[in-house]
């Protein structure tokens, strides 16, 4: 279920040009702003993020006004028609002018905050179905009539103060705990179909069943099908745990090192792309290029779907993947999981890390009630592929690489 909004709370996307957020050009006393008058879009209290759908809009009251808040004119325009093909439609282009029309964009959300005042969200990412809005006021601001435009100046300075972060191609991410993979690990048995169990956990996503969780914008969904050759590194000790080469279509292997020596919660991990080495050389390269001490695993092959989950409450985003591995040699040998990663963070406003944790643990409460509830699993195991091969191993040692 999703949070109840107020219906007497007011929101609007606000739009102008796009010089107003790439600062190409300086602003002028006499450019039209626009406030389209929307329902309020936030599926939570407070929120990061706010995901604005133009079809799902309906019929908008919008206003064209001088930037000292004199009237251009005013027209109800329904949302769908308000950017086709992400350029001002007629209705908007006769509110402000053939000349401001082109570079016509959404410029932020803005929420009327209960106490006064505003708070905004910068737009990050503007297309012809949707755009994404992130928040830049910690405090409401420009408080008065929304018509009086006494919040534009502060929005503005909040955008630009925080632009190599709002209009890098990225569009804001950063990542808390780098270098650290913190992952909840369950085992599924019995293993569901994982195509059929991610396109029903991705649908709860967009049903909103999560509280304050959506699917990541424009990024919801991942496919992984990869063959892996893992090594157990056994020493020296300090370089426990394993090295797994996964091919590439485009450059070779990428190496992924994980340090451990049991499996937990937090391990340090380390991916080295674009390696032009063999299968026969890898573990060569580990032992005499790197020094390692390996034992070779089996390999397997990796089938991996990736949910993409999205805090709006907080910006942190999560990957929830099923995950499927079978030895290439013994494909009746399966492993079936379910991963709760942590992934990054999209938020201007400086979020503590333990924010992601907490927010990662409460996803994680709901996602246990998920499986246990469908009867694939009810505990962590934080059991690793490393694991699943040595057991594999001792229990058929003809599957043990010579």
């Amino acid at each position: 279920m999703h949070d109840e909004q107020p219906s007497d709370r007011r929101a609007w996307v606000v739009l102008g040009g796009v010089h107003l957020l790439n600062r190409t050009a300086p602003r002028q006393p006499d450019e039209p702003i626009v406030l389209v008058r929307v329902p309020p879009q936030e599926v939570c209290q407070p929120a990061t993020t706010v995901v604005v759908r133009w079809n799902a809009l309906g019929p908008c009251p919008a206003e064209a006004l001088h930037p000292g808040g004199t009237r251009l004119g005013a027209a109800s325009i329904d949302g769908g028609e308000l950017f086709p093909d992400a350029i001002a439609g007629p209705a908007l282009r006769g509110l402000v002018g053939a000349e401001a029309a082109p570079g016509l964009v959404p410029l932020c959300y803005l929420a009327e905050h209960p106490g006064g005042g505003y708070q905004a969200y910068a737009q990050i990412r503007f297309h012809p179905e949707d755009a994404c809005f992130v928040r830049t006021t910690r405090e409401p601001v420009g408080h008065g009539p929304v018509e009086e435009l006494r919040w534009l100046g502060p929005v503005l300075t909040a955008h630009a103060e925080s632009g190599t972060a709002l209009n890098n191609h990225l569009r804001y991410f950063r990542k808390h705990f780098s270098g650290t993979e913190l992952e909840f690990k369950y085992t599924l048995d019995p293993a569901p179909d994982i195509w059929a169990a991610s396109m029903e956990l991705l649908k709860a996503l967009r049903d909103g069943e999560l509280d304050g969780c959506r699917p990541e914008y424009r990024e919801e969904f991942q496919i992984h099908h990869t063959e892996n050759h893992l090594f157990d590194v056994t020493g020296p000790e300090p370089e426990i745990g394993y090295a797994s080469f996964i091919p590439t279509v485009t450059a070779g292997h990428v190496l992924k090192r994980k340090w451990f020596t049991e499996d937990t919660f937090a391990r340090r991990e380390e991916l080295t792309p674009g390696l032009d080495i063999t299968p026969d050389r890898f573990g060569e390269h580990l032992s005499e290029d790197l020094h390692l001490e390996v034992r070779a695993m089996p390999p397997f092959q990796r089938v991996r779907y990736d949910i993409q989950c999205e805090s709006m409450r907080t910006g942190h985003i999560y990957g929830i993947f099923l995950d499927r591995c079978a030895l290439l040699a013994a494909p009746e040998v399966v492993l079936s999981q379910c991963e709760l990663e942590y992934l990054r963070s999209r938020s201007i406003l400086d979020h503590a890390p333990d924010g992601a944790l907490s927010e990662m643990e409460r996803i994680d409460g709901w996602l246990r009630e998920y499986l246990s509830a469908r009867g694939w699993a009810t505990e962590h195991t934080f059991y690793s592929k490393r694991s699943f091969l040595r057991d594999a191993v001792a229990l058929r040692r003809d599957l043990a690489p010579s």
